[in-house]
């Protein structure tokens, strides 16, 4: 029988899928310059974070000096990392189109300082606004936007919130993971019950523990009400057949929203595995602009 686990890992919702990618390897790590030229270029960087540093990749189009390009902040889900299929492909995709990109470990993630174990998707939306105010100091940066995946869906809805649409160009919600407030309400992760009323010190998921303050923050979150904050242009996109996070959270979302286009995608499941080369190109076209 197939089990919630199961269907999470086969979409990738946790766990890690390496890359190979067309856009030129890591290059070198950042020494607080860009190289000069207009050449394209892939830098590793660190940041600092809600707990730490944080270990992200900049994608940088040629961009001649005192020129800006738009750039768009990628986030991974639950249990993923900056090496997600779905992250990965988008960042390639817009470095062809002209847009650069950062995609970052989430704290206790991939190469982030951090234990796993004391993540919340409070200080999840703290490191996300961190990255902000990073590729902000940028001079080659101009207009900013927002990409998450699952939780990262969730954290980049509540941080375009927070920081409104002056601040955030536009943003992009896949499969986003709204889901998680009824469930730590309802006691339950990735299969594990638990009491909400008596939260554990620990949820054991696949191997890894998932602690009490993580549940706490969850139960609490404000999602809806803070995502509605943001005035600026939203594109969701759902698969029909995701049964980690039913489309149905995605569609209050459209709700929420002034200005929105939600895309159901018929057969596609929670980390866009059947379609996911059109799947990027709604996102990329979006973030991109008409005519790129």
């Amino acid at each position: 029988m197939k089990t919630l686990y199961d269907a999470a890992k086969r979409a990738g919702f946790m766990g890690t899928v390496l890359l190979s990618l067309a856009f030129p390897a890591v290059s070198r790590e950042n020494d607080g310059a860009w190289q000069t030229g207009g050449e394209p270029e892939v830098i590793e960087v660190e940041i600092d974070g809600a707990v730490g540093k944080l270990a992200g990749i900049v994608c940088r189009p040629g961009v001649a000096e005192g020129e800006t390009v738009p750039m768009v902040i990628l986030m991974h889900g639950f249990m993923s990392d900056k090496q997600s299929r779905v992250i990965g492909d988008i960042a390639e995709k817009l470095m062809e189109k002209g847009v650069a990109s950062i995609r970052f470990d989430f704290n206790g993630h991939g190469e982030s300082d951090g234990e796993f174990g004391n993540m919340t998707v409070a200080n999840e939306i703290e490191d996300a606004a961190k990255v902000y105010e990073y590729v902000r100091s940028q001079d080659f940066v101009g207009s900013v936007a927002l990409l998450g995946h699952s939780q990262g869906g969730v954290v980049a809805s509540m941080l375009a919130g927070e920081l409104g649409a002056g601040k955030v160009a536009s943003l992009v919600l896949m499969a986003p993971a709204a889901v998680l407030r009824d469930d730590a309400l309802n006691g339950v992760m990735f299969g594990v019950r638990y009491d909400p009323h008596d939260i554990p010190e620990y949820v054991p998921v696949s191997g890894r523990r998932v602690g009490r303050e993580y549940v706490k923050v969850a139960q609490t979150l404000p999602i809806y009400e803070t995502a509605a904050l943001y005035g600026g242009p939203v594109c969701i996109i759902h698969g029909m057949s995701d049964d980690i996070v039913p489309y149905s959270y995605s569609v209050r979302y459209k709700e929420s929203y002034k200005d929105a286009v939600l895309h159901l995608v018929e057969g596609e499941d929670h980390g866009f595995s059947v379609r996911r080369d059109e799947v990027t190109d709604m996102a990329v076209q979006f973030l991109a602009g008409p005519g790129k």
